[in-house]
């Protein structure tokens, strides 16, 4: 199977790279704490969609055969949950009707 593009380490450790230095604080460290927060400046809507779409590009979606395999693992569990609730349920119902049988003929 092709590996993925951007999916080597080194293009994993930039991105974490980038993401810490966009994440860290204006100037962390290097301003004393008497100086005023410079205002955070207001991007316009055109630059808004495009750093949207830049972030849209990074997403990496699961393939059919992917998603396929995922949903009929999801349905193998649900089937062995309701399976094992049912029982469950019967095994309670059958011993509280027990208890009521001996309680009510004593």
């Amino acid at each position: 199977m092709a590996r993925k593009p951007g999916s080597s380490p080194t293009a994993m450790k930039n991105r974490a790279a980038k993401t810490a230095a966009a994440m860290a604080p204006a100037g962390a460290g290097a301003t004393s704490a008497a100086a005023p927060a410079a205002p955070k400046k207001r991007t316009s809507p055109a630059q808004f969609a495009r750093e949207v779409r830049a972030e849209a590009r990074k997403i990496t979606w699961t393939s059919r055969k992917e998603t396929w395999i995922t949903s009929v693992m999801v349905f193998i569990m649900v089937v062995l949950a309701s399976l094992f609730f049912t029982a469950v349920d019967g095994g309670i119902g059958f011993a509280i009707n027990q208890l009521l049988k001996l309680a009510t003929s004593g």
